[in-house]
Order: C-alpha cells, then sequence, then structure tokens
C-alpha cells in the first residue's frame, strides 16, 4: 500500500502543453499599421478635430485663411508696382529713346545731304560768286547734322546689342556713313577749285545715290524695328496689366468674403453684432482693392496715351521731318544737276504724296488737289480725302491745342509747296539765278524762310505730344510707386486687425 506524501501539501499540477493557436483569419495582416482607408479616415477625423470639431480650431482656421488671403493679395499688388515701374523704366529709358534716335538718324542723313547740295549750289565756281548767307548757314547745318548722325550711330549700336539683326543694320549704316562722307568731302574739295563743279556734281551724284539706296533704307529699317519693338512690349504690358487687375478682383472679392464670413461666424457664436478689428479689416481691404484695381487701370490706361495717342503720332511726325528734309533737298539736286531734273522732280512728288497723299497727282495738279481737300476737311474734321503722315497725325488729334497746331502745319505746308512750283516754272522761263536766289534764300517770303516755318509748326505739334509722352510716364510712375505702396500698407494694417480682432474670442478657451 503506498503511503501518502509528506508535508501534507497539494500535489503540483502537471505541465501543460503547448498551446495550439488559432488559425489566422484569411487576408487578416499581422502589420503594425493601419489598412490605408483607416489611415486615410484617422488622418480626416484627425484634421477635423484639430481644426473644425470645436469653436477655437474653427476661428484659427478663419484666421489663417483671411490672412493667407490678405498677404496673397498684398504680394500681388507688391509685385504688380514692380512691374509696372519695370515697364514705365524700359519705355521712357530703352524703348522710345532707340525709336527716337532712329528716327533722328533719319532726319540727319536727309538734313546733310540736304546742305551738301546747298553748299555746292550756294558755292559759286571756286568761291567765285558765292552766296554767303545760305553758304554760311548751309555750312553750320552741315556740321550739326554730321555730329548728330555720329551721335546717333552710338547711341543705336549701344541700343542694338543683343539683336543680331540690328547689330548688323548698324554696322552696315557705319560703314556706308563713312564712304558717303568720303565722297561729300571729296565733292566739297572739287567744287572749292575753279571749274571743279563737273567733277564735283559726279562725286555728289554718287554719294546721293549711296545715300538713297542703302544708308535711309538701313535708318528707316531701324525706325521700323524699334518702333515694333516698342508695340511689343506695350502689348505685353498692357497684358499683364490686365491679368494682374483681374487676379487683384479675385483675390480681393475672396478676402472680403472671407472676413464677411468670419464676421457672421462671430456674431452667430459669441452674440455679438459686429467685432471692430475685423470690421476695421474689411474696411482696410475694400480701399486696397479698390486703390489697387485704380491703380492697375489708371496705369494701363497712361500706358496707352502715352503709346498710342503720344508716342505714334511722335513717330510719324518724326518720319514727316525726315520726309521734308529730303523733299527740300530734291529741290537743291534739281537746281544743282540739269542731267536729273526730271529724276528729282519726280523724287519731291513722290515724298510729296507721302506727306500729303492724293490718287493721281503730278506736280501740276498737286497745288489744286490740296486746297479742295484741305478745305474739305478744314469744313468737315470727318472728311479726310487724303493720306499720308500728316492724315495719320489728324486722325490721331488727342491733345489740347493738337488740331490746330497740325492745321497750321499743313497750311505752312501748302505755302511751301507753292513756293517749289514757283522755282520750277523759274527755271523753265531760264531764270535760273533768280530760282536758285529764291530756293536758298532765308529773307521773308522766300522759299526757305517758308520751309524754316513749316518745320517751327511742324516741331510745335510734335512738341505737344512729346510732353504728354513724359505726362503719361510720369503719371503712370507715380501710379505704381505713389499709390500701390499704400495698399500694401492697407493689407498689412488689415492683417494686423484680423488678429487684434480675433485675439480676445480665442483668449476666452484658454
Amino acid at each position: 500500500m503506498a503511503s501518502a506524501p509528506s508535508g501534507g501539501g497539494r500535489q503540483p499540477r502537471p505541465r501543460r502543453g503547448p498551446r495550439s493557436r488559432r488559425p489566422r483569419r484569411a487576408g487578416r495582416s499581422r502589420s503594425p499599421g493601419l489598412p490605408p482607408r483607416y489611415a486615410a479616415r484617422r488622418a480626416a477625423t484627425a484634421l477635423h478635430r484639430r481644426f473644425w470639431a470645436t469653436l477655437p480650431a474653427r476661428l484659427r482656421l478663419l484666421r489663417t485663411v483671411t490672412l493667407l488671403l490678405t498677404v496673397a493679395l498684398a504680394l500681388l499688388l507688391g509685385l504688380a508696382g514692380l512691374a509696372a515701374t519695370g515697364t514705365w523704366d524700359t519705355v521712357a529709358g530703352r524703348d522710345a529713346p532707340r525709336t527716337t534716335s532712329a528716327a533722328d538718324l533719319n532726319l540727319a542723313l536727309n538734313d546733310m545731304d540736304a546742305q551738301a547740295a546747298n553748299l555746292l549750289l550756294a558755292g559759286g565756281d571756286g568761291g567765285k560768286g558765292r552766296l554767303a548767307t545760305p553758304y554760311d548757314k548751309a555750312v553750320g547745318f552741315y556740321g550739326d547734322a554730321r555730329r548728330a548722325i555720329g551721335h546717333d550711330l552710338r547711341a543705336l549700336a549701344v541700343a542694338a546689342q543683343g539683336d543680331a539683326a540690328d547689330e548688323h543694320t548698324v554696322e552696315s549704316l557705319t560703314d556706308d556713313f563713312a564712304e558717303y562722307q568720303e565722297l561729300i568731302g571729296r565733292a566739297l574739295e572739287n567744287d572749292d577749285r575753279a571749274g571743279g563743279r563737273p567733277a564735283a556734281l559726279v562725286d555728289y551724284r554718287e554719294a546721293t545715290d549711296l545715300l538713297q539706296a542703302r544708308l535711309l533704307p538701313s535708318a528707316r529699317k531701324l525706325v521700323d524695328s524699334n518702333n515694333s519693338a516698342f508695340d511689343r512690349q506695350y502689348d505685353q504690358a498692357r497684358s499683364v496689366l490686365a491679368a494682374e487687375l483681374a487676379a487683384v478682383l479675385v483675390l480681393g472679392a475672396l478676402l472680403l468674403a472671407a472676413l464677411g464670413v468670419l464676421q457672421w461666424y462671430l456674431a452667430r457664436r459669441f452674440r455679438r453684432i459686429l467685432n471692430p478689428g475685423v470690421l476695421a479689416a474689411g474696411v482696410c481691404t475694400l480701399l486696397a482693392v479698390l486703390l489697387g484695381g485704380q491703380a492697375l487701370s489708371a496705369s494701363a490706361d497712361r500706358l496707352h496715351g502715352a503709346r498710342r495717342d503720344a508716342f505714334d503720332s511722335v513717330v510719324a511726325l518724326s518720319r514727316a521731318r525726315a520726309i521734308a528734309y529730303d523733299a527740300n533737298a530734291d529741290e537743291s539736286r534739281y537746281l544743282l544737276d540739269p542731267e536729273r531734273r526730271e529724276q528729282y522732280a519726280q523724287s519731291f512728288l513722290a515724298k510729296s504724296q507721302q506727306l500729303y497723299g492724293m490718287k493721281g497727282a503730278s506736280l501740276d495738279s498737286y497745288d489744286f488737289g490740296l486746297a479742295t481737300t484741305w478745305k474739305e476737311y478744314r469744313a468737315d474734321h470727318h472728311t479726310l480725302d487724303f493720306g499720308g503722315e500728316f492724315a495719320r497725325e489728324l486722325a490721331n488729334l488727342t491733345f489740347p491745342g493738337e488740331r490746330a497746331a497740325a492745321e497750321r502745319t499743313v497750311d505752312a505746308y501748302a505755302v511751301y509747296q507753292r513756293d517749289d512750283r514757283r522755282i520750277r516754272a523759274l527755271v523753265a522761263q531760264g531764270k535760273e539765278g533768280e530760282a536758285v536766289a529764291f530756293c536758298m534764300g532765308w529773307e521773308p517770303g522766300t522759299s526757305n524762310a517758308h520751309f524754316g516755318a513749316w518745320m517751327t509748326a511742324l516741331d510745335q505739334v510734335t512738341d505737344i505730344n512729346r510732353r504728354h509722352f513724359t505726362a503719361a510716364v510720369r503719371a503712370g510712375r507715380f501710379e505704381a510707386t505713389g499709390l500701390l505702396p499704400w495698399t500694401c500698407g492697407l493689407l498689412l494694417g488689415a492683417g494686423a486687425l484680423i488678429l487684434l480682432g480675433l485675439r480676445p474670442r480665442l483668449a476666452e478657451f484658454r
């Protein structure tokens, strides 16, 4: 018989074998992370709890939205101001000076050749029989034109850097001008010798042919190239201003809407009618949007006024002045070179048509046609039965005093045209000496005196447009640098007022 174990305690429990594990459900992941849809749901729940579930969270969210919109609008207006300032700097410092330099070069080339013809015409035979006053004036004008050409070529060479086509044009102009000066210098030197007129005439023909064939076309090409570049800059700047204005209005509307929602929410939750800080921020925002929109809209209008109303007329009138000098030179060439008289007569007519064009006009009928069409225009300003640079200017009259000045210019032009017919009539009568004296004289009633009166009238119209171009640039710069910074200040103030207006409400939950 077995004896009971000593100690009277319980028997030790037998060791349990290894627990059998329950089989995993199919498709259940052992990875520590949650499935993507549960993670996204948890993240959305956390975001909702953080930004929307409680009243302070909703206030902080609205505060963040309004501040972000305020900063975005302030940045947009600040960048718009910088862009507008850059546009005006480009217009006034690069585009307009380049175009006017090219136009001045075109004018100076015509003037130099005209004065060379006048020197030969007034010089006599080796100085004998020289017309003193016309000759001395021609010497002065010739030197002025040559210096102007040198200055304009240097300015255009700098402006053309980076533009291969313009660089090549300026280089060709410089080379051709050197050749032209050599020919004119030789012509003047030959003319100073007794009996040297035939040789001088040969050199002058070669020089003026070079001018007409290469120098003037290249100069006009530069005018067109720089004017087209100005047009592209203008179109781009106007598009940018329009886009900026639209963006300011959209952002401003969003910010005002956000401030309205914030004001409504505060009134609803805190049972107050208005929050002074948010209300003041809304007023600042409204002022900033109105002021910024007005500044951008005014900048676009100023740009249009500077380019289309003023500078288009400056270009047309500069072309007219260059054509006028070339036409005046044709009169001197007509008297100087009998073998080419018909050629120079037709050249004068062609240039007259460029200034005041009429279909089918000839030298014999031009005066009558001019008088008739001009009388019709003076009776009805909507009747423009002529073309050319004068018609282009008369179709773009914008500024006070411009119409009267333009009409005085055409009146002076008509007097000069009648002088041309008198010169040709004197030549036809065999009175070449009288024709030369009338053509070259500066006394009142002579052709040069009337030409000077015409140029004075033309300069007055040009000056009106130049002054308004300068005024438009000045006003545009003021709107960019004087008004737009205030809008940024107003928006910064609006941001500060939003923070101050919400601070007491958020402090209630701490």
